[in-house]
């Protein structure tokens, strides 16, 4: 089973390498990470490296398709026409397409999460519905389909699980589970816009500001992103029939 990893620069380390340490051990798993070229990847941080070991046009079949999300390189990753021309190709034959944390938004960009059900990191939620996707923010996995999405960053791994038990059965994944003894018991119940106090949601956006994430570059690329998509709704041919009554056309509807 061949799973490709889209590995782009800017990229959260852990979107990939959280679900990655649960696929590696799928039974007969070919991992592929995939971009342009091979060759090191710079994380988010810049400071964490990753690498591409093949090309898009080395990986054309891939049975699963997994793209990570970023807080810096999203937007700009999601007006990249090759990889959505990719991911277009790959997911006719997939047997799941899946997205980790803003991940979904390059999916939604490449067409494939219209009218589907999907989940992203909470800042990136907005992003979602320009691009005729169903945002739900209640839900870590959300599955449409053959398409998986999961919640920010550390809902990999749940995704990973969750994949495992869809291709390998819940016994395996049961198995992967204590293999890598997940079993998460945070010190704080923090971890959802449902369950974080104003002082702590507040603090959460000082932080990401700080760190770069989700910087005016970045959402100002969003903002083009997402008016190109504007643009393409508008200028799709309203579809038009012929309404019939009693066996003769009456109007245009």
């Amino acid at each position: 089973m061949q799973i490709a990893f889209v590995t782009y620069p800017g990229m959260t380390a852990l979107d990939m390498v959280g679900p990655y340490e649960v696929l590696r051990i799928l039974p007969d798993a070919e991992l592929r990470f995939v971009w342009h070229e091979p060759g090191p990847i710079a994380t988010d941080s810049g400071v964490l490296f990753l690498g591409a070991t093949h090309s898009f046009a080395e990986t054309p079949t891939p049975d699963i398709v997994l793209v990570p999300g970023s807080a810096t390189s999203t937007m700009s990753t999601a007006r990249d026409e090759k990889l959505l021309a990719w991911l277009r190709a790959v997911h006719e034959t997939t047997i799941h397409t899946v997205s980790v944390c803003s991940g979904s938004v390059i999916l939604a960009a490449a067409g494939l999460l219209e009218g589907r059900r999907a989940t992203s990191h909470w800042r990136a939620l907005d992003l979602l519905a320009p691009f005729r996707a169903r945002p739900d923010s209640h839900e870590r996995i959300v599955k449409d389909g053959k398409i998986i999405t999961a919640a920010g960053v550390s809902a990999g791994i749940d995704l990973g699980l969750s994949v495992a038990a869809e291709v390998a059965g819940v016994a395996h994944a049961e198995a992967t589970q204590l293999a890598i003894e997940y079993d998460p018991q945070p010190p704080f119940d923090s971890g959802h816009m449902s369950k974080a106090t104003l002082k702590t949601k507040t603090r959460a956006h000082a932080l990401m500001a700080k760190h770069g994430m989700f910087k005016p570059a970045e959402m100002s690329s969003g903002a083009r992103l997402l008016w190109s998509a504007a643009l393409s709704r508008l200028r799709q041919p309203k579809r038009r029939a012929l309404r019939h009554r009693d066996g003769e056309v009456a109007e245009w509807v």
